[in-house]
């Protein structure tokens, strides 16, 4: 429960201000918000894990305390802020008069670019699950027919692959779309993955993360995940102030549960957990893509990444199971 302490202190600070804001209704939108946010990204809150494991004590430190406000103010509303920037040719100053004077229009040009947000979001995530598929060092499988066929196996010996598989995808979305700006988009998450998996690579020593690159990657993972969230939001509310105090206590909750699972060992006690996180983020590439071409219930979404976590749960107790009662 000590990981979650200031979570909740958020919490309540950020229900206090909603009631301020706008009464009861608004209290029940951040409430809202803050359930969507978590369903969202709890998967994140796995990979955020297993990446920290991999990383000096000092910079998961600087992550939980760093990383933080960037996630909780910068993601959640400065960054939404400099998207509608760019996109209208309006200052930021501008910008934010505009969200807060006049959020419907603030809302309509951010919804005009969300298919551009949408191809960056799921390229680079899809660029995580490829990664994880196609590590071949990993020795545990959870679904088998998948991760131990011959065919992954051979395709994971190939440096080119993830690459091939990427940019194959990238140029069907083109030929569907008939749109440069959109293969921009989707192609410049790829560089961006690749970029930092690069630096990473060469900044790593002795298999411990770089942390500056690492700190980088976890941030852009981040945003990544809660593009569906700032853009679903609105759906719920106008206000970006509401949004922000929302989405804000919801990323608090899942920085918990990576503290929580880091801290805890919960990645090793449950096997299947980056497993069933991973193909949680393949679910969220391929439906962020397809949000190119229709709309898809958040909430609908949100169920999809923690009925994975869930599975991956109840595998990894039933195989601790029956190693136990093999050694008996």
């Amino acid at each position: 429960m000590r990981y979650f302490k200031s979570s909740f202190i958020i919490m309540v600070l950020g229900f206090i201000l909603a009631f301020s804001i706008g009464g009861v209704k608004a209290l029940y939108i951040v409430a809202l918000l803050a359930l969507l946010e978590v369903s969202l990204s709890f998967d994140n809150a796995v990979v955020n894990a297993k990446i920290l494991e991999n990383m000096d004590r000092v910079w998961q430190d600087r992550f939980i305390t760093i990383g933080l406000p960037i996630a909780v103010f910068g993601m959640r509303f400065i960054f939404p802020i400099l998207i509608v920037s760019f996109a209208s040719g309006l200052s930021m100053v501008d910008t934010l008069n505009l969200a807060i004077k006049f959020p419907e229009g603030y809302r309509a040009v951010l919804s005009s670019i969300e298919q551009l947000i949408y191809a960056f979001g799921g390229a680079f995530l899809m660029m995580v699950f490829l990664n994880f598929l196609f590590e071949n060092d990993r020795e545990e499988k959870w679904i088998r027919v998948i991760e131990g066929s011959r065919t992954i196996k051979k395709m994971s010996e190939l440096s080119t692959t993830q690459i091939v598989i990427s940019v194959s995808i990238g140029i069907l979305l083109m030929v569907l779309t008939n749109d440069l700006s959109i293969a921009f988009a989707y192609f410049l998450g790829v560089l961006l993955y690749a970029l930092i998996n690069t630096l990473d690579e060469l900044f790593s020593m002795n298999g411990i993360r770089n942390g500056i690159v690492g700190l980088l990657y976890l941030e852009v993972l981040d945003a990544s995940f809660s593009f569906d969230g700032v853009i679903g939001a609105f759906a719920l509310s106008s206000d970006i102030f509401i949004i922000m105090i929302g989405l804000g206590v919801g990323a608090m909750f899942v920085r918990s549960l990576t503290l929580y699972m880091l801290r805890e060992g919960s990645l090793n006690e449950y096997r299947y957990l980056e497993h069933g996180a991973h193909y949680a983020i393949l679910i969220l590439a391929v439906i962020m893509l397809a949000e190119i071409f229709v709309h898809i219930n958040e909430i609908f979404i949100g169920t999809i990444g923690i009925t994975f976590i869930a599975i991956s749960i109840y595998h990894s107790i039933q195989e601790n199971r029956k190693e136990r009662l093999l050694k008996v």
